[in-house]
């Protein structure tokens, strides 16, 4: 049966998912996932997952309330977790806690996992509804979702050019293109990532520091480079710098095609191992 959802329980969720994008910086490769708890339609907790390794969304808002949630309703944005990893399991917590019911965004893409934290709930008697506002959970989490279903990152491709297909002056010279406001967006993009990578031919020709360059404190991802021919040897270059770590891939540490070429599948499922 498909399930029904309230005006309030959208709402809830919908704070659930705000709570949830605050996690952003510190998850790491973990998902940002927000919780509200309510009874008798006011919030009594909320929370959400803020540093990797360290209390789950679900916990941080249930330790508000001492544990004691008797005859309230969960909203969380994924599946609460069934199995002891860096944290206890949630889906215990919350059974615990004598929740009453559970309201879940979507459940969890690991499919060695996904179903099993629902299940525990429904075997001891709580209330569960799934997919209330699932599309926008899923876009929250979609690099951890590609991750977890196929290995690889999500990847988000940059290119600059001018109308006529152009990245840079038939000199190979290197040309602003983009006005301010685009330039913006891409530091909202690399602050929204947690890897930026490029060629050596860039980091050669224009050495930039490929960091995020916005007014508010920011957490610069790891910085990458394909250097398929390992030519990055000035330790001096920007990447370098302390503003960010950085990965060199090259023939030493990554596979080679035929055609002398870093094979860039394999480069991204190395990231994706490092999640």
């Amino acid at each position: 049966m498909v399930a029904t959802f309230s005006k309030n329980d959208s709402h809830y969720m919908s704070l659930a998912l705000k709570l949830a994008g605050q996690g952003r910086d510190g998850v790491k490769a973990n998902p940002m996932v927000g919780c509200v708890v309510v009874k008798d339609d006011q919030i009594i907790a909320k929370g959400y997952h803020q540093t990797f390794g360290e209390a789950h969304a679900e916990i941080n808002a249930l330790e508000q309330i001492n544990h004691q949630a008797d005859d309230s309703t969960l909203y969380v944005t994924l599946e609460p977790c069934s199995h002891v990893g860096k944290t206890p399991p949630c889906a215990q917590a919350i059974i615990d806690a004598s929740v009453q019911r559970v309201v879940i965004a979507t459940l969890d893409p690991n499919p060695l996992v996904s179903g099993q934290g629902l299940a525990l709930l429904e075997a001891a008697g709580i209330q569960v509804s799934v997919g209330l506002l699932e599309n926008e959970a899923l876009r929250l989490n979609r690099g951890f979702i590609k991750r977890m279903q196929t290995g690889l990152p999500f990847v988000t491709c940059k290119i600059a050019m001018s109308l006529d297909g152009k990245t840079a002056m038939a000199s190979g010279e290197s040309q602003w293109i983009t006005g301010e406001a685009a330039r913006t967006d891409v530091q909202h993009l690399r602050a929204k990532h947690q890897a930026i990578m490029t060629g050596s031919g860039t980091i050669l020709s224009d050495n930039p520091f490929m960091t995020v360059r916005l007014d508010a404190p920011t957490v610069s991802p790891l910085r990458v480079v394909i250097d398929s021919r390992q030519k990055i040897t000035d330790q001096t270059l920007n990447i370098f710098s302390n503003d960010a770590p950085t990965l060199i891939l090259d023939p030493s540490n990554g596979k080679t095609l035929e055609n002398g070429k870093l094979d860039l599948t394999d480069a991204l499922k190395q990231l994706g191992d490092q999640g």
